[in-house]
């Protein structure tokens, strides 16, 4: 098997189980919180401290793995989601709320390895290959939106004096087992003449047409995804008066749709460009709120997170291809992590807000709040089609 090949297969794994554990939390996390948080408006808070933790993360965790290497650094990061899931358990035990924002803070922190899965594949891959490498390791998460949601409603009462105790011991298995598969991850370090290649300033990449396009991008479908996504489960058992069966096949139906198109968006993208495809992606992502906003039965909730999936994959893959073209490989590291560091913190703040959103002023203005991020991500993507032919003149 060729060595691209076979890291694709290996992170494609990695991606799979991180989803798994991601989504088991986002479906269990609430409905416990909701038992033990000392408000409700405060049920949302674990799920935030994951991309809290992400961002705080970002960039030490780039810079750890230009350091010491991609492996030992994800590796490392596997050790985080074991520890999420222990914390996690005891919160349930012993019925500590503490413990449970510890773990989606802990799970964070690991997520800030497991985002960068994608841009590891990348840079070891062949131009050409690129662009399918980066969109089959993201369509590792297909199997984790069924094995995640699935696993939360199973393990619910696997210990049943404990409910749900038992579905966040999987979130310990999803991790160990990462750790196994990366023992077979072959990407070579940076070389020395790579490390002390000649790089320009932070300041200087940044200010690239290319790389404010493609951080925007990328941080409004993540942000719109994770906003609306963190809300769902309140929505549904507060509002839609659903049961959690239901919200498991509603949140499982969305990360199947956010994963699934992985496995055919690079040829897309390949063909008509990033762009194309990132405006695709958004218009998606519109589509959802609209059916959001027409009812509160499963259906339009089912409908809307199917929509918030496909809008996301189309969206985060091409904008993290567009991104490849924005560094040299001495620059890299601090690149991605800067593009993470944009991501997450924008992500975290709608996050720990959405909660607060959603018990103060309803599902509707969850769906209302998160219109103006798309429209200023469609704009600045118009803006760059406009620059484009100014720049060659």
């Amino acid at each position: 098997m060729k060595t691209d090949h076979k890291n694709v297969l290996v992170l494609g794994t990695c991606q799979m189980l991180s989803g798994t554990g991601r989504g088991l939390f986002m479906v269990t996390s609430p409905a416990v919180a909701l038992l033990i948080a000392p408000h409700r408006a405060l049920a949302t808070l674990p799920t935030g401290l994951i991309v809290v933790g992400a961002a705080l993360a970002a960039m030490p965790t780039s810079l750890f793995t230009r350091r010491f290497g991609r492996k030992v650094g994800f590796l490392c990061g596997t050790v985080l989601a074991a520890a999420s899931g222990i914390s996690c358990m005891a919160a349930v035990l012993y019925q500590n709320f503490s413990l449970l924002l510890l773990g989606g803070f802990l799970y964070g922190l690991f997520s800030s390895f497991s985002q960068l899965y994608r841009f590891a594949v990348a840079d070891a891959a062949s131009t050409d290959f690129r662009p399918k490498a980066i969109s089959f390791v993201l369509a590792g998460g297909v199997f984790a939106g069924f094995a995640g949601p699935n696993l939360a409603n199973w393990g619910k009462g696997l210990l049943e004096s404990h409910l749900y105790a038992g579905a966040f011991m999987f979130m310990v298995g999803t991790g160990l087992l990462a750790a196994l598969a990366l023992l077979f991850l072959n990407i070579p370090n940076l070389t020395k003449a790579q490390l002390e290649g000649e790089q320009r300033s932070l300041l200087e990449i940044v200010k690239q047409p290319v790389f404010i396009v493609a951080a925007v991008s990328a941080t409004v479908a993540q942000s719109v995804m994770n906003f609306l996504m963190t809300a769902t489960p309140v929505a549904m058992i507060l509002y839609g008066g659903h049961d959690f069966g239901s919200v498991a096949v509603v949140l499982s139906s969305h990360s199947v749709s956010m994963f699934a198109p992985g496995f055919f968006t690079g040829s897309l993208v390949k063909r008509y460009g990033e762009i194309a495809i990132i405006v695709t992606g958004l218009a998606l992502q519109g589509a959802c709120i609209a059916v959001a906003l027409l009812g509160i039965h499963v259906f339009h909730f089912w409908l809307a997170m199917v929509l918030l999936g496909l809008g996301w994959n189309f969206t985060y893959t091409a904008a993290t291809t567009l991104m490849t073209t924005a560094y040299t490989p001495a620059e890299r590291n601090k690149t991605q992590g800067m593009m993470n560091q944009i991501i997450y913190t924008v992500v975290a703040i709608g996050s720990l807000s959405s909660g607060a959103f959603i018990h103060f002023l309803g599902w509707t203005w969850v769906n209302i709040g998160a219109t103006p991020m798309l429209l200023l991500a469609l704009l600045v993507a118009i803006w760059h089609v406009a620059a484009k032919p100014a720049a060659a003149a």
